[in-house]
């Protein structure tokens, strides 16, 4: 009933946009990224530029397209489930890990920056510090991991689309894919680090509306006491220090996205494409941007929680688009379908940049060298990449593969991969044997106590539990490395162990989820650290610097940054254009 804060029955009406309209908002979105894309085309495409924008990037579309990168479909539908399933906790425990996440980033970022200044992917990095193997490790997680990334967003455009038109799902995805794929197949990485800057704009402002806009026509403050005199809620859904929340949600989440982090070549393509100047500001702004987002938008779940409602097929996917057609008129649903198609396009099309680069680079470029690259036929292979892993992520989203399991099984990879790939930046000593083996041995042992393939009781409990606790230390020690150096990690490192020792036996066992992941960063510390100290090898970091770098002769000459206002010219200027 109209004024009421009683949400309608599952089966109620919610406002649908209806074909036309649906049509037009996509036609208005995707040509208008289309006519940015080939507003910065170029008659000879350089294959660098079409990688990382001649690792000039400005201010302005760096810290927006980080932002927007990091903001994907579905992180906004996870922050609502979270919201849901926890209350109050739920999206704080998400957005704001994430969040810091990118801030942790960024004096890893530096250092990269510092002895690879002109690389293309972190998996060609791997290349000059240890060899072929580490390099395959890091791009094969980077191809499979984008792969499932693409298909997780054309699943949420399709779903969407569904849910607010009459159009169906293998609509849906079809019409994502062919707009992603129209605008960033033309100018490359380019093309999606610019319309990366309207995407989040648009993001941003409908979220500033929409939150509020629910919040108010669902019944203000008072769903909260009526939610909670209703029985809707639990008292850790209320608390904001929900211990269900942090171990379920909050603390997991640290360790996946820290792995996200340091290991996806969607994030590691904007640090080599920034000006390098200009990391600290652009992780710094990006770190605010994501926050702020993300958590607001989980409120949804929250209100949905308190509200007593029931998600849609019982899927609390259906959450967001659920209480956005529930409460809000026809205009302020088409914004939030404009939020959500922007969130997806800006990550979806990252992906795809990402896959490019590691194909032109890791596969291409590193088997023919540097100096025998054809750039023409690199941009052709880039470019056939693009249509080739969307129809894959096209195949996979019709053909009901669980993407959950995919996604925990890339998660746990990077996972293995963060300490050897972040002591190979610093450490001298860390060999290619220890870099393989210790990425390896960490996925032997992280598969079975994730997937519970071997009961988690007696003595093998006891082993988990024990690396669990150790891997709380890794954890933590990396995050205090960047920032504070190795005598502060080991301090917090050692601290964390012992904090964490007294209740971690007969505790951590239950949460297989948090203990898989902290397995896997556990035995790949030990056994990568164990293999290399006694090493009598002595990196000469200067040597990366000779290995990477440029395949086009065609370079970037302009001194002007990439950035807006002049993004459009300065993107798209070269020494041929």
């Amino acid at each position: 009933m109209k004024g009421s804060p009683v949400p309608p029955a599952p089966s109620g009406e919610i406002v649908q946009l209806g074909i036309v309209g649906v049509l037009l908002l996509l036609i208005l979105f995707y040509g208008a990224t289309m006519w940015m894309s080939v507003s910065i085309s170029r008659k000879k495409e350089n294959a660098d530029d079409y990688m990382t924008a001649g690792n000039k990037i400005g201010f302005g579309v760096s810290a927006a397209s980080m932002t927007a990168t990091w903001i994907w479909a579905s992180s906004m539908y996870a922050s609502v489930t979270a919201g849901y399933t926890y209350g109050v906790s739920g999206p704080i425990h998400y957005g704001l890990w994430g969040a810091l996440m990118i801030l942790f980033i960024y004096p890893f970022g530096k250092r990269i920056r510092k002895v690879a200044p002109r690389a293309h992917t972190l998996a060609e990095v791997m290349y000059a510090r240890h060899g072929r193997s580490s390099q395959l490790m890091l791009a094969g997680s980077n191809v499979l991991g984008s792969v499932i990334s693409l298909t997780s967003n054309f699943i949420a455009g399709g779903a969407i689309i569904a849910m607010l038109s009459p159009l169906n799902f293998g609509h849906g995805i079809l019409i994502i894919a062919a707009g992603v794929l129209m605008y960033t197949l033309w100018s490359g990485f380019r093309a999606s680090v610019l319309t990366d800057f309207a995407q989040v704009v648009a993001m941003l402002g409908a979220a500033v509306i929409i939150i509020p806009a629910v919040f108010l026509l669902a019944g203000g403050p008072s769903i909260f006491a009526e939610g909670v005199a209703a029985g809707h809620v639990t008292p850790q859904q209320e608390s904001f220090f929900s211990s269900d929340a942090f171990m379920n949600q909050g603390a997991p989440y640290i360790a996946a996205v820290l792995a996200y982090a340091i290991g996806n070549q969607t994030i590691a393509q904007r640090l080599f494409a920034v000006r390098e100047d200009l990391i600290k500001p652009t992780f710094i702004t990006a770190t605010i941007g994501y926050g702020a987002t993300v958590i607001g938008i989980g409120m949804l779940g929250v209100m949905a929680l308190y509200l007593g409602v029931e998600p849609m097929g019982g899927d609390v996917n259906n959450l967001m688009p659920q209480m956005v057609g529930t409460y809000l008129p026809v205009a302020l649903v088409a914004l939030a379908f404009i939020m959500i198609i922007g969130s997806l396009s800006s990550t979806a099309d990252s992906d795809l940049a990402a896959l490019s680069s590691i194909v032109m680079t890791d596969i291409y470029g590193q088997s023919v060298g540097r100096k025998n690259v054809n750039p023409k036929l690199m941009i052709l292979i880039g470019r056939l990449t693009m249509i080739v892993a969307t129809g894959l992520a096209l195949y996979f989203a019709t053909a009901k593969f669980n993407i959950l399991d995919l996604l925990v099984f890339v998660g746990a990879l990077w996972g293995c991969l963060v300490f050897p790939v972040i002591a190979s930046f610093y450490w001298k000593k860390v060999t290619n044997k220890a870099f393989t083996l210790s990425v390896i041995a960490a996925l032997v042992v992280f598969l079975p106590v994730r997937f519970t393939l071997i009961p988690i009781t007696g003595a093998w409990a006891l082993v988990v539990e024990l690396l669990a606790i150790i891997g709380v230390g890794v954890v933590l020690g990396i995050m205090s490395f960047g920032f504070f150096g190795k005598r502060v990690a080991v301090i917090v490192g050692v601290v964390s162990i012992l904090a964490v020792l007294p209740f971690g036996f007969g505790y951590l066992r239950d949460f297989e989820t948090l203990s898989g992941s902290l397995v896997a960063y556990s035995v790949s510390f030990l056994v990568c650290y164990l293999l290399s100290f006694r090493s009598t090898q002595n990196f000469d970091f200067s040597s990366i610097r000779k290995v990477t770098g440029d395949f086009d002769d065609e370079t970037l000459t302009a001194d002007e940054d990439i950035d807006l206002p002049g993004a459009t010219a300065a993107v798209g200027r070269s020494t041929d254009s």
